[in-house]
C-alpha cells in the first residue's frame, strides 16, 4: 500500500515523468484490469461497472493529460 501511495504522490508532483508501469500499478489497486490492448492503447475496465479509461502508450512516459485522468478517476485531485 505504501508503494502506490508513493506513486500516487509522484503522479501528483511531476505528471510528466509516469511510466505506463507505474500507472498500470496504480490502476489495478483501484480495481481496474487491463481489457484490452491493441497496438500502442491499452483499454482498462473497472469491476464495478464505471466507464474505461484509455490510455495511449508511449516510450518512455505517458501524457500528462492520462496522468491527470487517472488521478480524477481514482479520486485524487491533480491539482493541489
Amino acid at each position: 500500500m505504501a508503494r502506490v501511495e508513493k506513486l500516487v504522490d509522484k503522479m501528483k508532483r511531476q505528471p510528466n515523468g509516469i511510466k505506463i508501469e507505474e500507472a498500470h500499478k496504480v490502476l489495478e489497486y483501484y480495481g481496474y484490469r487491463l481489457d484490452r490492448k491493441r497496438g500502442s492503447h491499452r483499454q482498462y475496465v473497472a469491476d464495478n461497472g464505471s466507464l474505461p479509461i484509455t490510455i495511449v502508450e508511449r516510450k518512455p512516459t505517458i501524457k500528462a493529460i492520462y496522468v491527470n485522468l487517472i488521478l480524477e478517476i481514482i479520486g485524487q485531485s491533480p491539482y493541489f
